[in-house]
């Protein structure tokens, strides 16, 4: 049987178990707050899971091993900043914002979470965060769908464009149909097949290499001292070194990609559907575990394909740009076709549980935040589900339009996107749960200096020496500060709703089988 045909069986299998999970989840999702929010019942394990598989995306086991190959571990900024950020999210944000959301009229989305916290009778908050969101979700639904095409290029040698619609059509349709229930669900099924799969390559790989009895420090020994030549053709030195080979302002600029977490919609969002407030110390223990031994393999698959490909020169790399594919290439190579084609489901998994998620969050600022909260405030549930299904398959159409164009890079779509939603949101959504002067202006200041600070540092020479998010994030919260002080300060009622969401969240964990 031809590898492809492996390769294939593989991918249809899993196609199928996620097609199955969002027909399961339709039948289970009824009302447009199961569509949106799955009932507020979500296992911590799964939104864990969910946050994590839905965070990472392609980037994870395509951007971060490419730039970790070509650069060094200087690149692993990235990696221990996003660590951290994530660890810092669940335990600062996850519990208030479980909390504040209930108690602010049963906040389900973002924007409306800030309007109902806030008392926001102009709908400026609504309309901004929904504008900010639909722009910078379409770029980062893009990168997935340019993950998806790489990925059927390196794996069936395919046409590009073949696999970004393969890819993007499946996960549509189970998004359509299922709602958030099979979003999460999906997710974390995909979050355990990528952890799975970066433990087992890099291992794999390591006991291909010292099959004759080498010692596995001889590897790393190798690496250190035949370092693979870098994108302008020369050796990196001091591959091992993160110290060395990027100036101190862009190691700054690569550790404070964690501070996107707080603003990143697609993820908080899981915390906002969590059983209790309580549930987020749970998700906050599965969720940092997971993520930190999936950078550690991600780390492993760089510098064992370094390794691997400078011992095996017939083995192809199919990116020779970015070298954005070697996990798939590496995978190919030490791996029977089917179990191989297993393994590179991750990447698949990767790709569609964040598509997925963003898609969905994009459905809902154009439907639940601009056209409900601001046209028509009186729209049924069920027009609501139908009109967010539409809206699902526009941002597709429209993503998949910028994803056409093969060259793009996955790391720099998912950088500039990440940026943004951290600049615009990031520190406001901080505020919304700690500070009680926060008002309407100092929010709207705060959400639209941050966007455009990121958009424009973003668009300009200056990301190449300062990630957009520093000077976005430092933006965006001297504006919210400044402008919060210098006008009127909430009234009474709302200070006091943000003293009783706070004692909610600190509220222990309910005995066991206790309804919350």
């Amino acid at each position: 049987m031809e590898t492809t045909t492996w390769y294939l069986i593989a991918i249809v299998i899993y196609l199928a178990l996620m097609l199955y999970i969002g027909f399961t989840a339709y039948r289970k999702t009824t009302e447009y707050d199961d569509y949106m929010l799955a009932g507020r019942g979500l296992h911590p394990f799964v939104a864990a899971l969910s946050a994590g598989a839905s965070d990472m995306s392609g980037w994870l086991l395509m951007g971060l091993p490419g730039a970790i190959y070509l650069s060094g571990l200087n690149q692993t900024w990235i990696a221990i900043g996003l660590c951290v950020g994530a660890w810092a999210n669940w335990k600062l944000t996850a519990p208030r914002l479980r909390s504040y959301s209930k108690v602010a009229k049963n906040s389900i989305t973002i924007p409306s979470f800030l309007e109902n916290r806030l008392e926001d009778s102009t709908s400026i908050l609504r309309v901004a965060s929904g504008i900010i969101i639909l722009i910078f979700f379409t770029f980062y639904v893009s990168s997935g769908m340019v993950a998806g095409g790489r990925y059927w290029e390196s794996t069936f040698g395919g046409d590009y464009m073949v696999g970004l619609l393969l890819v993007s059509g499946v996960t549509v349709l189970y998004t359509l149909f299922g709602g958030f229930l099979a979003v999460s669900y999906t997710d974390a099924v995909q979050g355990v097949i990528m952890f799975l799969s970066l433990i087992a390559v890099p291992i794999v790989a390591m006991f291909v290499l010292t099959g004759e009895g080498e010692p596995v420090s001889d590897l790393f020994s190798f690496a250190a001292e035949n370092p693979y030549p870098g994108s302008d053709g020369t050796p990196v030195e001091d591959f091992f070194n993160p110290f060395t080979g990027v100036p101190l302002i862009t190691a700054i600029g690569l550790f404070a990609w964690g501070l996107g977490y707080f603003g990143q919609p697609h993820i908080i969002v899981r915390f906002m559907a969590l059983r209790s407030p309580a549930d987020a110390v749970a998700g906050r223990r599965y969720g940092v575990t997971w993520q930190v031994l999936c950078m550690l393999g991600t780390t492993l698959v760089a510098i064992v394909s370094t390794v691997f490909f400078a011992r095996n020169p017939d083995a192809s790399i199919t990116d020779t740009e970015s070298y954005e594919t070697i996990f798939l290439d590496l995978t190919r190579v030490i791996f029977h076709p089917l179990i191989a084609g297993l393994i590179l489901t991750a990447v698949l998994a990767a790709i569609m549980s964040t598509i997925s998620s963003q898609l969905l969050v994009s459905s809902s600022a154009l439907i639940e935040d601009l056209y409900r909260g601001v046209v028509n405030k009186n729209l049924r549930s069920s027009t609501s589900m139908m009109a967010s299904r539409i809206a699902v398959a526009g941002v597709a159409v429209v993503a998949g339009i910028i994803a056409a164009n093969p060259n793009s890079s996955i790391l720099s779509l998912v950088g500039f996107a990440w940026a943004g939603f951290g600049s615009a949101f990031g520190p406001v959504i901080v505020a919304s749960l700690y500070w009680r002067r926060l008002n309407v202006p100092g929010a709207a200041a705060g959400i639209i200096v941050g966007a455009i600070t990121s958009f424009a540092w973003g668009m300009s020479p200056l990301t190449d020496t300062l990630y957009e998010i520093v000077p976005g994030v430092l933006a965006s919260a001297i504006a919210m500060v400044a402008v919060s002080l210098l006008t009127k300060a909430p009234a009474p009622h709302i200070v006091e709703e943000f003293d009783r969401a706070a004692a909610e969240a600190a509220k222990p964990a309910a005995p066991a089988g206790t309804t919350v």
